[in-house]
């Protein structure tokens, strides 16, 4: 209980947190006030220079292979234009194996955020300014319809092939636009319900052109989108997207460079039912060791083994301001853990030297007391997302009629929301430190509707809970106090899909069922394994699904845990995801007007400039929160990777970092830049 009352003068600070937008980049100054639990810092990060080093360095290693002539020099690895890095605190050492748990072959963002410097733009270590990566510079014309990219002369693959314009034009043209590998396009790529193209100027610039104002497309390039994810994660787990490709060696596996033939027979003797198939398993760097990357490691042991290791990219695009080329560590082994309890009792026990990723906020009392032992320091990092636990309605389900029509009936889901006892959720669940509410983003956003949205159908009143589902003709119940369907007079069962992921969401579900006992409804909670789960939302086989709305902070850059829009995330109906995405060209047109109206809403916005941008997200969020599309519980807390564990032997780990969606959390710190201190 100690421990408890000391961490609570941080959650009544939360408020008057550094905001990650960047409207609010004045308030992150003031970030530095929230330290009162000593586990809240300052929020800091590596930042970028624009001074050239004169010379290059290298890590001893590959200096060895120079040696042997295994490799080129330095200076011929590294762009002449290279991305020149400040670290924290200072020039670091070289060598050393980062070590850090994953939990399977679902787990490949654990991997894609390390790697976020593959990105063609990114946001800084405040979550507020867009910066250059990939790209050096971008360039948006007056009109918005068009954003120009700028390539780092020199820049090579991780297999020291150029790094040019054509493996944009070949993602585009060989990939994008080939309905084999890419069926649906994706909205990233649209303005005004019309697609836009890739135009290649010359070997190091680039143009997105739209035929319609685009202001939103330099965020959409930083953020975790579609267009924008890097290829890490966005050519991985069968997605195509992200701008730009190997095209050297991809080409390969196309029917176009050779037939399809060729590709079929290549396929069938790899073992492989297609050559599409192929391919996207060839793409994927957590698949593939052999892909070319530009990231700061390259996969060397495949993530489909107990242990995913990475080594150096000795191509790798950044130096820092002594013009060491990066990264530090020679290595990252991310070893399988069977759960997230193994994660938590390695961590505490030293095993790792930095995990944010599936630390339990619940157990940090313990994970306090074993500091020492375990030689770690703890960071709490703090979220603005309105919900970390929040119920996903699949407005598209059609598989039981009775069960889609009360999905898809508004009072039906404002009484599952006031049935949730909130409260008593905060307190088991987060230590009594999120904000409790909806899944509107936190007040400091520049894009929330106001303070009132926060309890607006989101308070447990189980007594109007059970007036609105009386008045809907749910009145006739079994002899154990549950309502019936009114089709067949059988119980009526609303299941809740949960993954044991970042936050034991299957006993948060468990929770909410014994609260809906009050109410009358029978929730069937059902656990998944991460990857058979995202199976299941694909075939929008599932009512409502129990996970994060992390990363609607900012919502046009990662409204996939707000609306229908996303075709790698079905969560609200798959079909309503292919309709907006494919301009109604695919898909099912989603029947309900308001979340009609919401989708309206957000394809207006990319033509709009920001402080139009953020009334329309405000607008957006109203309509979400009224019509419980989803419902939250609790929020704005460090729960979701904002509880950091650091071995106390490196060096530039900051005191606080971003871990909003599109800074790519631990990404926008730079673990490149990161070393052990002896």
């Amino acid at each position: 209980m100690t421990t408890r009352r000391a961490l609570l003068g941080y959650a009544s600070a939360m408020a008057a947190a550094a905001p990650t937008a960047e409207a609010l980049a004045q308030a992150v100054a003031a970030s530095g006030q929230i330290t009162q639990s000593g586990l809240v810092g300052t929020l800091e990060g590596a930042t970028q220079a624009t001074v050239t080093p004169a010379a290059f360095k290298e890590a001893p290693q590959l200096a060895e292979l120079v040696k042997q002539g295994k490799l080129p020099p330095v200076a011929q690895r590294v762009p002449s234009e290279p991305l020149v890095i400040k670290p924290l605190e200072r020039i670091g050492r070289y060598g050393g194996t980062w070590r850090r748990a994953f939990i399977g072959p679902s787990d490949g963002e654990n991997g894609n955020r390390i790697m976020a410097s593959d990105k063609l733009l990114f946001w800084d270590f405040t979550g507020s300014k867009i910066v250059p990566s990939v790209a050096k510079a971008y360039e948006l014309s007056k009109d918005g319809k068009t954003t120009t990219l700028f390539l780092r002369k020199g820049m090579k693959w991780g297999d020291g092939s150029p790094f040019t314009a054509d493996d944009f034009v070949f993602w585009y043209e060989d990939l994008y636009l080939n309905k084999d590998v890419v069926p649906s396009p994706i909205a990233d790529m649209a303005a005004g319900g019309k697609q836009g193209r890739l135009v290649k100027i010359d070997e190091t610039t680039v143009q997105f052109q739209f035929d319609s104002p685009y202001y939103l497309f330099p965020s959409m390039l930083a953020g975790d989108t579609l267009i924008g994810g890097g290829q890490a994660v966005r050519q991985s787990s069968g997605n195509t997207y992200a701008a730009y490709a190997p095209a050297k060696y991809l080409k390969q596996f196309l029917p176009k460079y050779s037939s399809e033939a060729e590709v079929a027979r290549r396929a069938k003797d790899a073992g492989f039912d297609s050559w599409v198939r192929m391919l996207h398993v060839m793409k994927d760097w957590q698949l593939n060791p052999e892909l070319p990357t530009l990231g700061p490691w390259k996969t060397v042991r495949p993530i489909n083994t107990p242990t995913w290791a990475m080594e150096r990219n000795p191509y790798y695009y950044a130096v820092d301001t002594d013009g060491n080329q990066l990264p530090y560590f020679d290595s990252i082994v991310m070893t399988l853990a069977e759960n997230i309890e193994v994660v938590n009792l390695r961590a505490m026990a030293g095993e790792y030297d930095l995990q944010e990723r599936h630390i339990d906020l619940a157990k940090l009392p313990v994970i306090l007391e074993n500091r020492s032992r375990g030689k770690y320091d703890v960071h709490l990092d703090l979220a603005y997302n309105g919900a970390d636990t929040a119920l996903h309605i699949n407005m598209g389900y059609k598989a039981d009629a009775e069960v889609g029509k009360w999905l898809r009936t508004a009072d039906f889901r404002r009484a599952l929301a006031l049935g949730i006892d909130r409260d008593q959720m905060n307190e088991t669940f987060w230590l009594g430190l999120a904000t409790p509410g909806s899944t509107a983003p936190a007040e400091v956003m520049p894009e929330s509707p106001g303070p009132e949205w926060r309890k607006k159908w989101s308070v447990h009143d189980p007594a109007a809970a059970n007036r609105m589902l009386d008045a809907l003709g749910l009145t006739k119940k079994d002899s154990a106090g549950y309502r019936l369907r009114t089709d067949n007079g059988q119980r009526l069962v609303i299941q809740l899909l949960a993954v044991k992921a970042f936050m034991d969401w299957p006993m948060h579900a468990e929770m909410i069922a014994q609260h809906w006992r009050q109410i009358g409804i029978y929730a069937d909670v059902k656990e998944a394994e991460r990857g058979l789960a995202f199976q299941r939302i694909a075939a929008s086989d599932h009512h409502i699904l129990v996970w994060t709305n992390g990363g609607t902070e900012l919502l046009y850059l990662y409204p996939s845990w707000a609306l229908p829009v996303d075709i790698s995330n079905g969560a609200y109906g798959m079909d309503h995801a292919r309709w907006y995405a494919s301009n109604g060209q695919q898909g099912t047109r989603p029947e309900d007007p308001h979340m009609l109206r919401a989708l309206e809403l957000l394809r207006a916005a990319a033509g709009q400039q920001e402080e139009e941008r953020n009334k329309t997200a405000q607008e957006i969020w109203r309509i979400m929160v009224d019509q419980q599309f989803h419902i939250g519980t609790c929020g704005q807390s460090p729960a979701l990777m904002g509880v950091r564990l650091a071995s106390q032997r490196l060096g530039n780990i900051p005191g606080r970092t971003c871990i909003a969606q599109h800074c790519r959390t631990p990404g926008s710190s730079h673990p490149e830049t990161w070393f052990y201190k002896a």
